[in-house]
């Protein structure tokens, strides 16, 4: 169920005879379940509320010393094993679905702990950012890192092929909005190779993107991106007006927890 980019998951099957009453008024506010089948959507709420807080959010083992790590790690596991041990009607086909995606997700963490954790000591709040020179503006001429010293600066690194990066447009174009006439600039940088340079000006074009919109020197190879590290995108960099790093991995236009942030800095 949806509204808008409001959303909840309801599993229903044969047999099921479920009420719903919504906490709040939004779907995100968490919803209360009766009848058959409310033990079962009680649980994936339940687990749609752990992947939306810190605990779900890769970030918050990566940032953690060794030993801080294990410990939350070891936290994590036993949460996501408590609600299945605490839900003894879970349709099976979900069970079996859920266990995998925790499984993945505890993967995922585990084995990019140790670079990840190195490249957020390296680039922790504070310390200065990487820069880029002379990066091809989509409204003519070139643009520098250091044009936008004074302002903070949130930077949207993707590429016309990315299908996540597309998906945060919406959010991104929200949040440019939101704060449009406050001391940030929203810089969008695409690293996408040079025979798709005109595929970039047209989208540019075609969707209406805001901020300002610039073309990488060279991809993914980049000296900007390799310094960073970046192999993945979507990446969101947030800087200071003194050029620092605030969050070297920072919150996607889509997670409300940018806005709260933004907010903290006194934009």
């Amino acid at each position: 169920m949806s509204n808008g980019n409001d959303r909840v998951t309801v599993f229903l099957k044969n047999g099921y005879d479920l009420s719903l009453a919504f906490n709040g008024d939004k779907f995100s506010d968490g919803v209360s379940f009766e009848g058959v089948g409310a033990e079962t959507n009680t649980f994936l709420d339940n687990k749609r509320e752990f992947y939306m807080s810190e605990m779900g959010d890769p970030k918050t083992y990566f940032k953690l010393d060794k030993e801080e790590y294990e410990a939350k790690i070891a936290e994590a596991k036993a949460t996501l094993q408590g609600f299945r041990d605490s839900t003894t009607n879970l349709d099976s086909t979900l069970k079996s679905m859920d266990l995998r995606n925790d499984q993945s997700f505890l993967g995922y963490v585990t084995s990019n702990y140790e670079k990840n954790h190195e490249n957020l000591v390296r680039f922790a709040k504070g310390k200065k950012s990487p820069i880029f020179n002379n990066y091809e503006n989509h409204k003519g001429g070139t643009t520098s890192l250091s044009d936008l010293k004074g302002k903070y600066v949130y930077l949207d690194i993707w590429a016309t092929w990315c299908a996540p990066c597309k998906a945060e447009i919406p959010f991104l174009k929200q949040i440019e909005a939101e704060f449009h006439d406050k001391n940030i600039e929203f810089v969008s940088i695409s690293v996408d190779k040079e025979n798709a340079h005109d595929t970039w000006k047209k989208m540019v074009e075609e969707e209406s993107l805001g901020g300002i919109q610039l073309f990488a020197d060279n991809n993914f190879e980049s000296e900007f991106i390799t310094e960073y590290g970046i192999n993945a995108i979507p990446r969101f960099i947030l800087l200071d007006p003194q050029g620092n790093i605030v969050d070297s991995d920072a919150y996607r236009p889509s997670n409300p927890q940018l806005k709260e942030l933004l907010l903290e800095l006194g934009l």
